[in-house]
């Protein structure tokens, strides 16, 4: 459970700087500030996914509640406006996330407390209240506020055009854009009152909508940071002296839930509290990002199985990330089922012996610009199959997945796509000209930032990591194993020849370039299960990742003593693009540091210890920035303000699996 109280919120611009996430299984979301004032164009209490779990559409930003007592009206919203705020946060007693986000607020001797929550599987949302009234009649005043957008996009006014039709407690509304869609919300209580009747005033000028307002996070990221939402009615209700009242709103794009609202939250909280028992940790840390695992794990409708989405609130699932991800979110947590959709959802998928990069939205086809996420599919196989192990799993890989991965070294050995294949050497070479093909991707028009082509030493990890699975696995299967045990000690004999750095007594980041940049990348080197390093080389590659990278949230991706080093992630995008590699922290590479820390120094009671400081300090990063969420990415200078997605999957998993893997079971 999270409190904060108003010391969080001494004025709008603090109280935005944390925030809260809901997930629907979907690929759909709710997310807000904890006082409830939008700060970026996400932020809402129901963006739907209508191609789970792609072609996601904000629909209902939020409700704003007023308190009308002796004539004399309250208003409970906090927002910034172009030229003006409303500080309705000053009203907030408190905030509580605990598995759903609770407001408490006080207006004289009135409290209202509004929580909400997901239909998990639905694009639903419910908004529960409960209303203690003081010694004088007073009303509440609810304003629903509505939209049709993508989620990242904004509103002009003129976008804003829909049907409406009101019926008994219900309204509903289809937008002009896409009449195929309809908006059902409903109330348990109160009145409708059709804000177009409301008259005019110059501070206010059209009541049916809530105009220009203001988000600073898109503000400082290059764009104009101005919304819009329709506001066609409002619910008035009437409270008697002293009296209580329980009641909830409904938004949905669905057919209506046959339960009311307060059933909704209480089943998103039971089914929270299930993961966590159902993974049997004892520590908080732990029991909080198996929660936080639950919103990336969602329902893919094109193959009717399981899927994992990269980031909150704007990516999809991606290949390399889900990859990487599935072992904390899926394993860690003991959601193996879910483990063993994810890896068939993705089998369906290979081609020439690629896994996907990306999923785009809609029904457009699959992108297969990476040369890693199917190298890190072998991984999640293998740790798939050590973490449950039983003849029925090893029937499932054998049937759905062994015959993907022999095409998958096959299709490395002899060449497949963009510019990746073996080379004499029998190390894997991958990228050329604009390919991006490395999890250090971003290229801007002709501009490619970190051009990793070559042999890229996470790559040559991983590829030696596979053919020792594959081997494994052929054993296993009673196929023949002895020729990946021979092409696996062809690369071991290579990579020791070609990426010891003697300089910098660590790994060249890329060759036979010889790019000799201090990066992450050589830790899985070491953390992997099969390595190829000796001991003592091992402990010198950590303990030089240690002194130059190791940040507290994560990282760097550049050693602060190279002249290329960017230590701030801020600004308009091709600022960030270029400092998105080239310095700024990634959480997620810690999670194979603190493994390789431990292996290293053979899991010592003084190893163990620190890597449980490494972990444990993200207790403190879960009560900032996204409320029990790890963010993506942080600046390289000073690692503090969440910067990128501000909860990622692979930030989330890779804690939890180190955590759960490397540090608990040898406390």
């Amino acid at each position: 459970m999270y409190n904060f109280g108003r010391g969080y919120w001494k004025d709008i611009k603090q109280g935005n700087e944390r925030e809260w996430v809901l997930g629907n299984g979907l690929g759909g979301y709710a997310c807000h500030s904890i006082i409830g004032g939008g700060f970026r164009l996400q932020h809402g209490y129901l963006t739907a996914a209508v191609k789970a779990p792609t072609v996601r559409y904000h629909v209902f930003t939020r409700t704003q509640e007023q308190i009308i007592l002796n004539g004399k009206k309250h208003d409970l919203t906090s927002q910034e406006y172009v030229n003006w705020n409303k500080n309705g946060q000053e009203y907030l007693s408190r905030f509580t996330f605990h598995h759903v986000p609770t407001y408490k607020y006080q207006v004289e001797d009135i409290s209202v407390t509004k929580t909400i929550a997901m239909e998990y599987g639905h694009n639903t949302t419910t908004v529960c209240y409960e209303v203690e009234n003081g010694m004088e009649a007073a009303q509440l005043n609810i304003v629903p506020l509505f939209n049709y957008r993508a989620s990242g996009a904004a509103s002009e006014k003129g976008d804003l055009n829909f049907q409406v039709v009101q019926r008994d407690d219900k309204l509903f509304l289809i937008p002009e854009k896409n009449p195929a869609v309809v908006i059902k919300f409903m109330t348990s209580e109160g009145i409708y009152f059709d804000r177009k009747e409301i008259p005019t005033t110059m501070a206010e000028p059209c009541f049916t909508m809530e105009g220009d307002h203001f988000y600073r996070f898109e503000s400082v990221t290059g764009y104009t940071g101005l919304d819009n939402h329709f506001t066609p009615y409002e619910i008035q209700i009437k409270l008697e002296p002293f009296e209580k009242k329980k009641f909830y709103i409904i938004c949905t794009t669905e057919e209506f839930p046959k339960k009311d609202g307060f059933k909704i939250v209480q089943e998103y909280k039971d089914r929270m509290k299930d993961l966590i028992n159902k993974a049997g940790y004892k520590k908080n840390l732990a029991n909080s990002l198996v929660e936080a695992a639950d919103h990336f794990i969602v329902h893919r409708q094109s193959t009717g199985l399981k899927t994992i989405l990269a980031g909150l609130p704007w990516f999809t699932d991606w290949g390399r990330d889900t990859m990487i991800a599935l072992q904390g979110l899926t394993l860690a947590t003991k959601r193996f089922h879910d483990a063993r959709e994810i890896l068939e959802s993705f089998s369906r998928y290979v081609k020439n012996g690629l896994i996907p990069n990306l999923f785009p939205d809609g029904d457009a086809e699959p992108m297969y610009n990476t040369v890693d996420a199917s190298m890190w599919y072998f991984h999640s196989v293998d740790q798939y199959l050590k973490y449950t192990g039983s003849t029925d799993d090893y029937e499932f890989i054998k049937e759905k997945i062994y015959p993907k991965l022999k095409e998958i070294i096959e299709a490395y050995k002899r060449g497949t796509d963009f510019s990746i294949g073996m080379d004499q050497d029998s190390l894997i070479f991958a990228g050329n000209g604009f390919d991006q093909v490395t999890w250090m991707d971003v290229r801007v028009g002709d501009w490619v930032v970190t051009p990793r082509h070559g042999k890229p030493v996470e790559i040559n990890a991983l590829w030696y990591n596979a053919l020792r699975v594959m081997a494994d696995l052929a054993h296993k299967f009673d196929d023949n194993s002895q020729e990946y045990l021979e092409l696996s000690e062809k690369v071991k004999k290579s990579f020791n020849e070609k990426f010891w750095n003697e300089e910098t007594q660590c790994l060249y980041d890329v060759v036979d370039g010889n790019d000799g940049s201090i990066r992450p990348n050589q830790i899985w080197a070491v953390s992997l299960p099969y390595t190829m390093l000796s001991g003592s080389k091992a402990k010198q590659v950590v303990d030089v990742v240690h002194k130059h990278l190791y940040s507290t949230y994560g990282l760097k991706s550049l050693s602060n003593n190279d002249p290329q080093y960017k230590g701030k992630y801020i600004g308009k995008l091709i600022n960030r693009d270029g400092a998105y590699h080239m310095g700024t922290t990634w959480t997620f590479p810690l999670g194979g540091f603190i493994s390789a820390y431990c292996k290293v120094n053979n899991y010592s009671k003084e190893a163990i210890l620190k890597a449980k400081d490494m972990c444990e300090v993200f207790e403190d990063h879960l009560r900032d920035g996204c409320i029990n969420g790890i963010a993506e990415i942080f600046d390289g200078d000073f690692s503090s303000v969440s910067r990128g997605c501000f909860s990622q999957a692979w930030s989330v998993s890779e804690i939890l699996r180190a955590y759960t893997e490397d540090v608990l079971p040898n406390l």
